[in-house]
This record gives C-alpha cells, structure tokens and sequence, in this order.
C-alpha cells in the first residue's frame, strides 16, 4: 500500500507498537539534540541512570539560550553541559557559534533519519526531510541510553503547496496562515506533511520557518520531502554525501487534507499574545510600535537577514524604534559580514547582537512595558519576552523591516520599493571550526561533571497513594503555557538546573502567590490545578512539572494536555486527570477540596475515574489517557 511521508519515516524507525493513529508506538532514535536552558537537567538525570556513554549515532549540546551571563549562573551551566558532553560522547557547539536548529541544520541533519530534541522546536529539521520531534528531558535521557521514543501513531495530514508566494510574502506567511485557519491547537495528534508544486519556491531554510512553527500549532512534528532543493542545501554546506531523495508515494493518502494557494497569502501577523490570533497586516497597520526583532529559530536563513537589510538600506529606522538584529549563526554572521548586508543593517541603525535565541526566550531585549514589539520569533506567550505586561506580535521579517523604518505597525507592500531579491552567496562560507567533536574514549572516561553552587541534586518523590485529597490551588483557563508554569527571563531562568530555586518562581505570570500557598498545603499531602484545553502549550521543558510537582502538585485537571507537557507530568509522578464533561470544570472553584480514591486499581482497569468535591458535596468523571507503559 502506498505510504506518505510521515508513513514512511515512522515504519522505516519503528521497533515497537502497530501504525494506527492513536496507539502507541516505539521509533529508534538516531540524533539528539540539546541546549543549555534544558541540558544541564538532561544530563544531571543521564548521571543519575549511571550512563556511561550515549547510544545513539550522534547528541550535539548547544549553548544557545543562556547567554545573557549577568552573573556567574548561566556560565556555570555552560560549564556543566560542556563537561557533560565530554563525559557522555556528544559533540558541543560552544555560545557564540548559534541556534541550535539551524546550525543543526546546516552541520548535522540528515534525510531519512530520526531526531529528538530538547526543545520543542526541533519538528523544524522535518524541513530536510528528517523525523524530528521535541520530547521532554527524561525521554532524551532514555533516548540517549539506546532506548526508543513513544508516542501516539499520529495522523497525517497533508498540506498541498499551489502557486508562487507574492513579493512581499514569505515563508513566515505560509504558517501564519496554518495558524490563522486552525489555531494553536488544530494540528494536535497530527504530522503535517506538505508537498506540491508550490515547494518550487521554497528553500530549504524557507521551509525550516514553516516546519519551526508547525509547533505552534500543536503537531507532532511537521515533515517536507528531500527534494533538489535539499540537496542543493547540503551541497552548499560542503555536505553533498549526505543527500537521499525522498517523498510521498505515488498513490499516497492522507488522514487529512488542505490546499493553500500561496499567490493568494498576504502579510499576515499574530496578535499579542498568542501564535494563534493572526489578521492581515493591513488590519493593525499605524499602530506605534517600539522594538522591531529580527532573528531566531523561527527566521533564521541568509534571505530573512538579507531581505530586511535590503529594506532598510540606504534609510534610517525610526528613533523611537530599537531595531534588534540576532544572527542566527556564526557562519550566518559571517556570511551576511562578507555580502554587506550586515553593513547596511548598522547603517541603518540596527543592534546587533551574539548569535543565539536572546530575547525570544527573555534573555534580553525585553521591551518596554506595554509597548509593541515586532518579532519574527516563534510564540509570544504572556510575558515570554521578558517583560510581564509586553505587547509581542509575530511577523515576517519583510514587515518587521518595513515597520522599523516607519514606526508604526507597516505592510511592507505599502513601501515605495521593489521587492528586493535576494541570491545566496555563490560560495557561502562555512564555519564547522566552532564544533567540538566528542572525546575519545580513553580520555572521556576521566572526565568528571562541572557542577556549580546551584546544581542541586533532582529531588526524589512518593510514589503515588492510592486517595489523594486535595485543595485547588489554581483556576485557570484554555492554552496556559510553560511559559506561564515556568517561566524564562533573566530572572528565573539561570535557575532552571536548581529545582528548588527555581520553585520560588512557579505559576507566577499566573498568580504571584503560588509558590507561598503551595508550600504551606505540601505536608498535609499536595494539592491540584485545573485548567482548560491545551494545557501545557509551547516549550518543552520538564521544569514546568518537576518544580510545581517539587511544591506538592499531584495532579492536573484539564479538559485537555499538550503532548509534551503531559509526558512530563507522567515522569515526575504528576497525575494529569481529562474531564469527561467540559462543563465540570465550571463547577469547581479554587479552594474546593477534591477527593480522588482507588487510584492505584483506576489507573490499571480502565480509564475512567470518579472525582469527589468535598467541599460543595458533588461528584464528576474524570479519565486518563495513559497507555499501560
């Protein structure tokens, strides 16, 4: 029977488990891919399983997220990963050399392989026709020891590519509009697959922005072909060896199906604050705006920085505006050093800033308080950019350029300018110098772990009771992200290697006075939260349920999870309970105690449970999704 992609790429790594959507299945891992904001816990964990050396083809660790070293934390986390990856046999990409998706794009991705990573980004290597998900810390950890990844067989759904994409539209365009149509849940449980004659005019790193933000949307992973295209990419990158062809088969199908007609799109942006409230430019076009951002994971290539370059050339941005430039690479710094586009952008008035994540993870270039800020980032979670009353929108790097220069929220098609267009360098050039290759075995045996003053051991847990009663805590409402669980910044985030640190900081975008009241509940047993859909949206990190699980949370209850988030919360024994009925959620209030018994027998019959609210004498079903693993 013909398969499409995403088919071919799970059964071509599948050891475990049947392809129906909705099973659980088992696939092999080949790469892992790391960084510093959830490595160090990563490897603390690999340490606590007793791992002498990893067991996969290849585990890059980047330092890309923690670079704002404002005191000694977010160095001693370099430290750390950096003797980890010595210790483990992982290759490191030292601050300074770049985002770790794209650099592992250039350097290491290869078509037809299979890539986790620690960062909920990583579906953006399905742009080389690799299998790439983002998986909680403890699964990398398993990952690394040889073990394989589980998850539920996904649907595929196919996205058919027409036309040509207009001046002034691109690729951030193209899953702007995915958003505008399905939000940031509509592709949960799904691999989107996109293929059509359409793909002509994207490039390999133009299709990176879209399988980037494929996350946003909820997907297990997004997935393009290894066409002509790819391996014109990786020819370009020295790497010509490492190209396969590889695609749909003729007659494949699909579980779902779309068609986007790209001479149809126009300038798109998502509103504060979420990836998922998208309108055309023109609708929010004059509003005043402070920061404009250019850069990050999400727009990483040599024409998103050469394309705003050539918008701004010769011109002066506003001086209201603090036009905020992140090279993706070092090998992109150089690159747009050598063709003059990095000249024009200082003329302009640009900052220029290391090559790394920075202020899309809060690291920096926090905006003014509720002032606008254009990014061509990825997500603009509440407070995410560092300042907790922002105003982020998220927009290509065309409208980004075109609003530095007016002041105001632009679309770029209103410029009196032709479209710029941009030719890659004939030879690029290529920096692999910055790359640390893994030790060899008789001096990585001796090598002893870097640990600094806030490097606590993970803390260790009860096994879960049989009756647990427990006061709600927090109420909250649908799409809550790990940004609002656990948040970045500067000021929590270099604690996020020290749980209990780190715990003073949790749900505190949410309600400052968590932390203190879940303290105070912790000895009479925990307590709970309740939530709406989509609980646990967005990064991947695992501090977003060890740290509320280390103030006593036993158990969520939500209409529903976000997949990554769910699995952490089944790793540090944090029960994540579904309502059977939606409308129960509206009868429990925080304070309300609530009663769950015969757990142990529950979770083994069947999937259904019965809640008791002791406090307004009422009963509602709940169930759980977990498979007998």
């Amino acid at each position: 029977m013909p398969q499409n992609l995403g088919q071919k790429l799970i059964a071509s790594h599948l050891v475990a488990g049947r392809m129906v959507p909705g099973e659980e299945i088992g696939v092999r891992i080949d790469q892992i891919l790391m960084h510093d904001a959830t490595g160090p816990l990563i490897m603390l964990e690999l340490e606590a399983m007793d791992l002498t050396r990893i067991r996969v083809e290849l585990g890059v660790g980047y330092i890309d997220h923690m670079l704002v070293q404002q005191d000694e934390r977010n160095a001693d986390d370099h430290l750390l990963l950096r003797s980890a990856c010595q210790r483990f046999g992982l290759w490191y990409s030292p601050p300074g050399n770049g985002i770790s998706h794209p650099v592992h794009q250039e350097r290491f991705g290869k078509p037809g392989k299979s890539l986790l990573g620690a960062d909920s980004h990583t579906p953006a290597a399905g742009a080389i026709g690799m299998l790439a998900m983002g998986a909680g810390g403890v699964e990398i950890a398993v990952a690394m020891a040889g073990e394989p990844y589980s998850f539920k067989m996904p649907e595929v759904w196919g996205v058919r590519l027409e036309g040509a994409l207009p001046d002034w539209v691109s690729a951030k365009d193209v899953i702007l509009e995915m958003l505008r149509r399905h939000g940031v849940a509509g592709a949960k449980g799904r691999i989107l697959e996109y293929f059509g004659p359409g793909l002509a005019s994207l490039s390999a790193m133009d299709r990176h922005v879209i399988a980037n933000m494929g996350t946003e949307l909820g997907a297990t992973t997004s997935v393009f072909p290894s066409d002509r295209e790819v391996g014109r990419f990786l020819r370009r990158q020295g790497r010509a060896q490492d190209w396969i062809e590889l695609s749909a088969d003729d007659g494949a199908v699909y579980d779902h199906y779309e068609v986007i007609d790209l001479s149809q799109l126009e300038p798109l942006i998502a509103l504060p604050s979420s990836p998922g409230r998208v309108v055309p430019v023109q609708e929010v076009a004059g509003r005043e705006i402070y920061q404009a951002y250019l850069g990050s994971s999400a727009n990483p290539g040599f024409r998103d920085f050469a394309v705003a370059a050539s918008v701004v050339q010769g011109r002066r941005v506003h001086d209201r505006v603090s036009f905020d430039v992140n090279p993706s690479g070092r090998q992109m710094f150089q690159n747009l050093l050598a063709t003059g586009h990095l000249m024009a952008l200082v003329q302009a008035g640009a900052r220029i800033h290391q090559a790394g994540c920075n202020g899309c993870i809060g690291m920096g270039q926090a905006p003014a308080t509720d002032r606008i800020s254009l990014r061509t980032v990825p997500r603009n979670f509440p407070g995410r950019s560092g300042t907790r009353e922002d105003q982020v929108y998220l927009c290509s790097p065309e409208t980004t350029a075109a609003s530095a220069l007016t002041g105001v929220i632009t679309d770029p098609r209103r410029l009196e300018m032709p479209y710029p267009r941009i030719e890659e360098p004939r030879k690029p050039i290529v920096n692999t110098e910055m790359l640390v290759p893994p030790l060899p075995d008789a001096e990585r045996r001796n090598i002893e772990l870097r640990k600094g003053p806030y490097h606590a051991p993970l803390p260790t847990f009860d096994p879960l009771p049989d009756q647990m009663q427990l006061p709600v805590l927090l109420k909250m409402g649908h799409d809550v992200s790990t940004d609002e669980i656990v948040p970045g910044g500067t000021r929590a985030m270099p604690l996020w290697s020290s749980i209990p640190k780190l715990s003073d900081h949790a749900f505190v975008v949410i309600d400052d006075t968590y932390p203190q009241r879940a303290l105070e509940v912790r000895p009479q047993g925990g307590h709970t939260v309740v939530a709406g859909i989509n609980y646990g949206q967005g990064s991947s990190r695992e501090q977003a349920a060890l740290v509320p699980r280390n103030l006593g949370l036993r158990a969520v209850i939500a209409e529903s999870f976000a997949r990554i988030h769910y699995d952490n919360l089944v790793n540090f024994g944090v029960l994540p309970l579904i309502f059977s009925d939606r409308a129960a959620r509206e009868g429990i209030h925080p304070g309300d105690e609530l009663l769950l018994r015969d757990l142990r027998q529950g979770l083994s019959r069947s999937g259904d449970l019965t809640a008791e609210n002791a406090t307004r004498g009422s009963t509602f079903s709940v169930h759980h999704d977990l498979s007998p693993r």
